[in-house]
């Protein structure tokens, strides 16, 4: 599926980090393989986030930077394949993406999602198995913070949070960074909103990070406060702010399985 034109199917950086921070970012980049010829769509929707979390990247970059810590970046379309769905999830292959239609994801036959999955989904999901697998290693227990953004409106409803802290059964990370960032006084923080984390499965964090017991944190910034260079400096500055003392708490050095409700 993948060509020598293509950009590989997931980037790691900072490989060799030292500390228990592990970075993600699912919904990093908008490419589509060439073989795909872009699923049938113009370049305008490609550039939609219904395609990547815009901006997303560039605040895990900078993140990554700060912290010196491991980063691991999907290097492919969500359309193509979504690496935070359970593969038996109808929307791992989406056909409708926000009323619209996706032409290349139609009618396709069994192989057709096979390569997909062994091409794109399985080496991103390797990538943050070994990161995790680096981390205990060095008998750290990994801390997982997930990077995604969302847009201002949906369906015509304005969503008034700047920042949504998304989490399950694991207080450790989530409700400390919530207060943090409310504390700051600047920020609508949303707890679970835009959307909940409670009783998801299948998603990155729910595979990497909760069966084992190590805290974790998924973090929603609305896209057009992260969509320029500028934007993305401001916000990797207040979340990592928040999160930086974090980091230190003795909660997040041991492994702990919270009951799921």
């Amino acid at each position: 599926m993948l060509g020598p034109g293509d950009p590989p199917p997931v980037t790691t950086l900072n490989p060799d980090a030292g500390g228990p921070l592990l970075l993600l970012c699912d919904h990093a980049s908008r490419a589509v393989p060439r073989s795909l010829a872009d699923l049938g769509l113009p370049e305008e929707q490609l550039c939609r986030h219904i395609a990547y979390d815009i901006g997303a990247a560039e605040v895990t970059r900078r993140l990554a930077k700060r912290f010196g810590a491991t980063a691991v970046l999907s290097g492919f379309s969500r359309l193509v394949i979504d690496p935070n769905r359970a593969l038996e999830d109808p929307t791992a292959i989406p056909v409708v993406s926000d009323d619209v239609v996706i032409p290349g994801n139609r009618a396709l036959d069994a192989e057709a999602q096979a390569q997909r999955v062994e091409a794109l989904f399985k080496p991103y999901h390797a990538a943050v198995a070994a990161a995790v697998a680096a981390i205990r290693a060095r008998g750290q227990v990994p801390v997982l913070v997930s990077v995604h953004s969302f847009t201002p409106a949906m369906r015509g409803v304005a969503r008034p949070w700047h920042i949504g802290v998304l989490w399950d059964n694991d207080p450790r990370l989530p409700v400390p960074l919530i207060d943090a960032l409310k504390a700051d006084g600047r920020w609508c923080v949303g707890d679970n909103q835009p959307y909940s984390g409670r009783g998801t499965l299948g998603g990155t964090v729910e595979t990497h990070a909760t069966p084992a017991g190590y805290p974790n944190v998924l973090l929603e910034v609305r896209q057009d406060l992260i969509a320029t260079p500028e934007g993305a400096d401001l916000w990797a500055q207040v979340i990592g702010d928040a999160l930086d003392p974090l980091l230190s708490l003795p909660s997040l050095t041991v492994v702990h399985h919270y009951p799921r409700a």
